[in-house]
């Protein structure tokens, strides 16, 4: 009765991630309307800190990340600079040039991208589901940027396509070398966060980008780093914590991106092609496909 109790628990905290995570494209469209990509990394980035820090004051773990930043602070510095900044930098900036949609599913890849990324780095070995899922992918992401135009392609915006494919390598890398940290979760988030933000801001200052602040994109990016960058995780790691069946958890996230769509029409006015339409369904085919073949065995 208690597996099922908790079951239930993590199914709730798993679903409010998902719906956090599905407004992010949203406030990504509003506050870069305001703001810069560098502008809105530095503020939602402080905000998220902020709220990690009371969440290790909460759980008494401050005290253990004082230890975890002396005696990791490379490793600390070394997973910061790939994300927040690096990955977020990027991300922001394909949003920067593409309509949200385009962007967000161009994202939602990653999962691929690990895949394919994990032969030379884990030495893993891909199977004919990996080459289904990724031709699904990657079929959906070309009918995407060339908005239905394949046969001309005729990208849209090729600079945005490449940031937001670029942002698919530097997210598998994160979590492929994440494999290796020994930090615990949170701690290690929460110096990440630590160690990226004197980088944020060295850049922001160094471009210029810690002037002519518009206060209206301010707002959008507090709540990008309190619920993107702070309560989703949280939420997302107590679901996983609790729950016996990791795969039925990871199956909610396919919500989020068509929730996305729902969001952007409605609160950003972005009018959604049928080209996004298109190659999202097959995008979500492709991880379906993914996630369907490594399923454990009942």
């Amino acid at each position: 009765m208690r597996s099922i109790s908790n079951n239930t628990k993590a199914m709730a905290f798993g679903l409010g991630a998902v719906l956090l995570w599905s407004t992010v494209a949203t406030a990504f469209s509003l506050s870069l309307k305001s703001l810069s990509p560098t502008q809105l990394l530095l503020i939602a980035c402080a905000v998220s800190l902020i709220f990690l820090l009371a969440a290790l004051g909460y759980n008494g773990q401050l005290s253990q990340l004082r230890y975890h930043a002396r005696q990791s602070w490379k490793a600390s510095l070394f997973y910061g600079v790939i994300n927040p900044f690096l990955y977020y930098l990027i991300l922001l900036q394909a949003y920067d040039l593409l309509p949200a949609q385009e962007a967000q599913a161009i994202n939602y890849t990653w999962a691929i991208m690990l895949s394919f990324m994990a032969v030379p780095i884990l030495k893993q070995r891909l199977t004919l589901a990996d080459y289904l899922a990724a031709a699904c992918c990657y079929f959906g992401v070309l009918y995407i940027s060339t908005r239905g135009e394949i046969t001309t392609l005729a990208f849209s915006n090729l600079t945005g396509v490449g940031f937001a494919l670029l942002s698919t390598v530097i997210w598998a890398l994160y979590w492929l070398l994440n494999t290796k940290d020994t930090r615990p979760n949170l701690i290690g988030l929460t110096l990440n966060f630590a160690f990226a933000l004197p980088i944020i801001l060295i850049f922001a200052a160094s471009t210029g980008e810690l002037t002519h602040w518009q206060p209206e994109g301010i707002w959008g990016a507090v709540y990008i780093g309190l619920f993107e960058m702070g309560v989703s995780f949280v939420l997302w790691n107590r679901a996983l914590k609790l729950t016996n069946n990791a795969s039925q958890v990871a199956n909610l996230i396919f919500l989020a991106p068509l929730l996305s769509i729902v969001w952007l029409s409605q609160l950003a006015n972005e009018p959604i092609l049928a080209s996004t339409l298109v190659g999202l369904s097959c995008i979500l085919l492709g991880l379906f496909v993914q996630n369907w073949s490594k399923r454990k065995p009942s």
